[in-house]
């Protein structure tokens, strides 16, 4: 349990505060009710594009600005536009190919738009489910170079992840895992961990005051920059040894667990 009088949680989405089938629990909405009711600010940030976080803004009563796009996009709850952090032009066709030749599957977010070249690639119909609208298809990207706010690169081959991951070394963007599956590129200040500290800064809030929770190793940054962090019990070792502490999975209400048995009670202290 934590020591530190947290005033904020931030959360990550998918395989945190969602169940695999991307569901929010009863749970989950009751525990985000308590923080609320114990004056503590609570938000999410996701590599989920804007538009995939609106489902949660009704069911959380979300008020707090959220970070898609791995804190590419900082919007308010009406997807207003807060702040934008894109990647470099002139590198996104050398990254596109970096990609590609990795044999990944290669999807551009342009603004708040999402493009493939394949609607039946990989995981674009459960992508397409989870933020609850389909991309556009296209027949290159040759025309996409302003404005990219991620290029994912998607394999359920973990080598072929490994190998685009590789590729882009020396490039100046941040690439990290979202999913097993999936190889997020954003501007290489476009990390969970600049969500924590825009956060911090907007409510006047000392980072050591923020709880963050998550799954992946594109939450460590978030993690690093906390004052309190909690893995999910679905992470690998790696993310849970760089976390304070781990609570339950996504299939065992393991959000809801960290914010009734970890959070709250330092509240009530």
């Amino acid at each position: 349990m934590s020591n530190i009088p947290i005033r904020l949680v931030l959360s990550d989405v998918d395989g945190t505060l969602v169940t695999p089938t991307k569901e929010l629990t009863d749970e989950a909405v009751r525990a985000v009710e308590h923080l609320k009711e114990s004056n503590i600010l609570f938000s999410v940030t996701s590599s989920r594009p804007p538009r995939g976080l609106a489902m949660l803004i009704d069911p959380l009563e979300l008020t707090a600005p959220l970070g898609a796009f791995n804190g590419g996009l900082i919007v308010d709850r009406d997807m207003n536009l807060i702040h934008k952090l894109v990647i470099d032009e002139e590198l996104v066709a050398t990254i596109i190919e970096a990609l590609a030749a990795s044999g990944l599957s290669v999807w551009v977010y342009q603004g708040t738009h999402w493009y493939v070249l394949d609607l039946d690639g990989p995981h674009v119909a459960s992508e397409s489910h989870a933020v609850q609208f389909h991309p556009t298809k296209l027949k290159n990207f040759d025309g996409i170079r302003h404005d990219v706010i991620k290029i994912a690169g998607v394999s359920d081959d973990p080598d072929v992840i490994a190998k685009g991951q590789s590729a882009l070394q020396g490039f100046d963007v941040s690439a990290t895992t979202s999913q097993t599956y999936y190889l997020d590129v954003t501007n290489p200040r476009a990390n969970k961990g600049f969500v924590v500290e825009f956060l911090a800064a907007h409510f006047s809030i000392d980072r050591s005051s923020v709880a963050t929770i998550g799954d992946m190793t594109n939450d460590v940054a978030m993690f690093e920059r906390a004052g309190f962090s909690i893995a999910m019990g679905n992470a690998t070792d790696e993310v849970k040894s760089k976390a304070s502490t781990s609570t339950r999975s996504n299939k065992d209400n393991g959000f809801a667990h960290a914010i009734e048995h970890f959070i709250l009670p330092g509240a009530a202290s």
